[in-house]
């Protein structure tokens, strides 16, 4: 009887495990192509949205990307509409409130798929059920214009922003348009409860919509202090040469992730399979690291040197479930306390 080695047994499977993932992967990039188009909501950036959209078409040639970004809030608000219309539009979407894919996957308009890429995601960006995975993550910060404000005298806690010292110099985004702020919020009011948010609101607060608004207001000096908003764009803006210190309080840094999911009725189910794969492949989540800011869930990923690692802050991480619940509240209170 001829012997057969274990280990010539385990490479011939791997072999063949290795072949039909090959073919699975090829079959889905034919059946992409015939479609041709992938239609994605956004809340991510312009710029990253576009260099992703970029990449994928480079990629595979003959597979359109059409890209609609805007807030969070407004991603969810315009695929609801569309779904109560009946209009099938939109293949994926992605926000930076994760409550949303609680959400949706509670009325069943998401589609179970989980990417290769996310094998060894950490449970803090994926769904459990398998219906949603953090592409991106950011924290929101506190910023200072150091050109106005020197360091020394920059707010450093999240508590050092209710002085009354800082009446009129500080700048926020709105939960009711961006999702990174309705994680914030709610990380701040588990901390200190909805107190704080009175007892800021009395500082008279520039209010603005995107978390990516801040970065702006505050490096042109027009509010000096940012009161929270998202830390990629304010690296990103730093990177460009602009006066922009970031501070990452001791007492906790909310960590903001967002999902992206597959609609139930997306047209294109195909190419809205392979758009997702290539985001969640590692050369696309080094992208978002170097080139964006961003934090990922990919475990190989590696970090400009000159970003804190998270695992060396004290994070304020979101709990999908409760972001969902407690979505209405958190909008209806920030419009009572701050008035817009």
């Amino acid at each position: 009887m001829k012997k057969i080695s274990i280990c010539s047994v385990v490479f011939t499977g791997i072999f063949v495990l290795a072949s039909l993932v090959a073919a699975q992967d090829a079959a889905l990039v034919q059946a992409a192509k015939k479609e041709g188009l992938v239609v994605w909501y956004t809340s991510v950036a312009l710029p990253t949205a576009t260099a992703l959209a970029h990449g994928f078409k480079e990629k595979y040639t003959g597979i359109d990307v059409e890209l609609h970004r805007t807030g969070s809030e407004r991603v969810l608000q315009r695929f609801m509409q569309e779904a109560a219309a009946g209009i099938k539009n939109a293949d994926i979407i992605d926000t930076s409130d994760a409550g949303h894919f609680e959400l949706l996957k509670g009325k069943g308009m998401l589609l179970k798929f989980t990417p290769q890429g996310t094998a060894g995601f950490s449970d803090g960006f994926k769904d459990k059920a398998g219906f949603y995975y953090g592409m991106r993550s950011t924290l929101s910060v506190i910023a200072h214009n150091p050109r106005i404000l020197p360091e020394k005298d920059a707010p450093k806690t999240w508590k050092d922003l209710l002085n009354p010292k800082w009446n009129g110099k500080m700048v926020t985004a709105h939960p009711g348009y961006s999702g990174i702020i309705v994680t914030h919020v709610l990380a701040l009011v588990n901390l200190y409860g909805w107190d704080y948010f009175r007892d800021l609101a009395k500082n008279k607060l520039h209010i603005v919509q995107s978390a990516l608004d801040p970065a702006g207001v505050v490096a042109s000096g027009e509010r000096p202090v940012g009161v929270n908003g998202a830390e990629y764009f304010y690296y990103r803006t730093q990177k460009r040469g602009n006066p922009i210190k970031i501070i990452y309080p001791k007492e906790g840094v909310p960590l903001v992730v967002s999902p992206v999911a597959i609609a139930k009725d997306a047209p294109h189910p195909n190419t809205a399979r392979l758009f997702t794969e290539f985001i969640f492949a590692k050369q696309s989540q080094q992208l978002l690291a170097d080139k964006e800011g961003l934090y990922t869930g990919h475990p190989d990923v590696t970090y400009p040197a000159d970003k804190p690692k998270l695992k060396d802050l004290k994070l304020l991480p979101p709990d999908a479930a409760e972001l969902e619940k407690r979505n209405a509240e958190i909008k209806k209170r920030f419009v009572e306390y701050f008035g817009a």
